[in-house]
């Protein structure tokens, strides 16, 4: 089964500012860009992956995701994370009705395609399924299968959203990178440990060290 997946991306200058007391208010934009580029080249690795549509309006990122092989969808609705990804979904379905798709957060620097392919054979198994992130409070991936919609409800304890929606909970071992994303200084120095891709390499250089 061939998936695109569908990121949602938000303006740089506002990203990430959880990071605010690892990373100054100059290198954060750097840093979301970083993140964003290592999990749109892995994604896009994946054998599992057809193709990778990036929601977001912001002009640089859209420019360099493009460059990696992205298809840029201008964020329409402008109405947040979840409307973001349902207009994604539905620009993506326009040109592959049928297609399996599959909302992936941004910031997944660590992404490995193989653990990616894993998850999404598991995901394949169900109409709707989930990952939780690495504080299993929240999610960062969100699949919906051929004719299934995507229903996101990503925000504040999404794990508990996304399965009382009827999304089944995927529970894999050893797919940590697909489960890491980045919110904090923790979050990048766990990112750090498992071995991040190019980008993030180069903007977080100096910045700080894994454990």
């Amino acid at each position: 089964m061939q998936w695109t997946l569908v990121i949602p991306l938000k303006p740089l200058a506002r990203a990430k500012s959880r990071l605010s007391d690892t990373a100054a208010d100059g290198v954060r934009p750097g840093l979301a860009l970083a993140f964003a580029q290592d999990t749109v080249a892995a994604a896009l690795a994946c054998e599992a992956v057809a193709s990778v549509a990036v929601v977001t309006d912001d002009e640089r990122a859209g420019r360099e995701l493009a460059a990696l092989g992205a298809r840029i969808v201008p964020d329409t609705p402008a109405d947040g994370l979840n409307a973001a990804l349902a207009h994604g979904a539905a620009v993506v379905r326009a040109y592959r009705p049928c297609a399996p798709v599959a909302a992936l957060n941004a910031d997944l620097p660590a992404l490995r395609p193989l653990e990616l392919a894993r998850v999404l054979a598991a995901a394949a198994e169900f109409p709707r399924a989930f990952l939780a992130d690495a504080a299993e409070i929240g999610t960062t991936l969100l699949a919906a299968g051929p004719e299934q919609e995507l229903h996101p409800a990503f925000g504040p304890d999404s794990r508990n959203r996304h399965r009382t929606s009827g999304a089944m909970e995927l529970t894999l071992a050893g797919v940590d990178s697909v489960r890491q994303d980045v919110d904090t200084g923790n979050d990048l120095r766990a990112a750090l440990a498992l071995g991040v891709g190019p980008y993030t390499t180069a903007a977080a250089a100096g910045l700080l060290s894994a454990p």
